[in-house]
């Protein structure tokens, strides 16, 4: 456990998705720094309003939130079985705010705060982006949909600064930036991991199951999340989100395939120099950074041991057998709202593989098929309105093409 500075102020940070990964991972970083934090708001889909109870009487948070509006009358059983659990008496507790339904975590972004992280999983994580950055809060992201998406919204919408970077690789990215101007850098380099299935040809991906894509040898993620990470369409998703946080044209930023997950991403530099940024595979420190940026919470995750040998290895991507990044990169070109049907394709897709309507290999193929019926999607002045009738159309479409339509 750390304490701040003298003259550190304590950070009121409210935490979006907080009972998905991200999220109770920035709990235990907000935990273990309680002179540091506050969590003035939380909010989570309604799935598991046990957790959410319990979150809650631990913070105290002003408000708690359900994108579920039937889930409201579920969280407040849950406070009082929670509470009756801890041993409080009626009234010994102070009872947040409550807010329900689908514009429920867009209000706790808006809400009285430093830091808003955004741990929302999807497209669905848009709405309180934006609200966030309307409110004039710190928008710690770690839903990278809502900024892929949104494009050209969202970035006309942040002041210079207001968005940090959560996902590690971005993270690392941006710490990397400070090693140098931006008319210095020659190209940023992205690493993934290759998921469970790294090395195999397109040939021996025809039979995975979901269960076997599900089963990362890094990371412990959500499972669209992880699947993502399988396809690398997570990737994919990465370098559109790495050229719009940056400002880097897409032909200058590559991936590299690293197993060990240690060096989270590079930067190449006009003078041959590169910088990396390297840890163990550990989310709480770029989670730690995000929260408090541009200031390092001490301790906020174990260091490498530099006591014992250490191998890294690179490769270059197989783009025939995991032909994400390519289309990504292809979306990302075309910009517009191409980047908004590639990801919902692609979240339909997912939905109906691990359903057993969809191979595994069908994900890319169906994400292809429908940014290509889509066509350019490139308008001058991109509206919320045009990114949510592209969203609603690829997801229609998805479903036809998977049987569900």
């Amino acid at each position: 456990m750390s304490a701040p500075s003298p003259d550190a102020t304590v950070r009121e940070v409210a935490v979006l998705g907080s009972t998905g990964s991200i999220g109770t991972q920035a709990l235990d970083v907000i935990r273990r720094n309680p002179g540091r934090f506050r969590v003035t708001g939380l909010a989570a889909g309604g799935g598991r309003v046990d957790l959410l109870a319990a979150q809650a009487l631990e913070f105290r948070p002003e408000v708690v939130a359900v994108a579920k509006a039937s889930a409201a009358q579920e969280l407040q059983l849950a406070f009082y079985a929670e509470a009756k659990r801890r041993g409080y008496a009626t009234g010994d507790y102070p009872l947040p705010k409550i807010a329900a339904g689908p514009d429920a975590v867009a209000e706790v972004a808006a809400w009285r705060c430093d830091v808003v992280l955004n741990g929302v999983t999807g497209a669905l994580g848009l709405a309180s982006t934006l609200a966030a950055l309307d409110a004039g809060r710190t928008l710690a992201l770690a839903n990278k949909e809502s900024l892929i998406i949104g494009g050209p919204l969202v970035k006309e919408r942040a002041r210079p600064g207001q968005i940090v970077p959560v996902d590690s690789e971005h993270s690392a990215l941006a710490q990397c930036l400070r090693g140098g101007r931006a008319e210095e850098v020659r190209r940023l380099v992205l690493t993934a991991s290759g998921g469970p299935f790294r090395g195999r040809r397109r040939a021996e991906l025809a039979e995975v199951t979901p269960e076997e894509a599900m089963n990362h040898p890094t990371w412990d993620m959500g499972p669209v999340v992880t699947i993502n990470s399988a396809t690398l369409v997570n990737k994919g998703l990465e370098v559109i989100e790495a050229h719009l946080l940056f400002d880097v044209p897409m032909d200058r930023i590559e991936v590299m395939v690293h197993p060990q997950s240690v060096v989270h991403s590079m930067v190449e530099f006009t003078d041959g120099s590169t910088l990396a940024q390297v840890s163990p595979p550990d989310m709480r420190l770029p989670i730690a950074l995000g929260i408090d940026w541009p200031d390092r919470v001490p301790d906020a995750a174990p260091g490498l041991d530099w006591t014992r040998a250490h191998t890294w290895e690179l490769f270059p991507l197989d783009d025939e057998a995991f032909p994400a990044v390519a289309l990504a990169r292809h979306a990302g070109e075309l910009g517009g709202t191409v980047p908004a049907v590639y990801n919902a394709a692609n979240e339909e897709c997912v939905d109906a593989f691990r359903a057993g309507r969809l191979p595994f290999l069908g994900i890319v193929d169906t994400i292809a098929r429908v940014v290509e019926e889509h066509g350019s999607g490139a308008t001058a002045d991109l509206s919320l309105d045009d990114v949510l009738a592209a969203d609603g159309w690829a997801r229609a479409r998805t479903a036809e093409l998977t049987g569900t339509g």
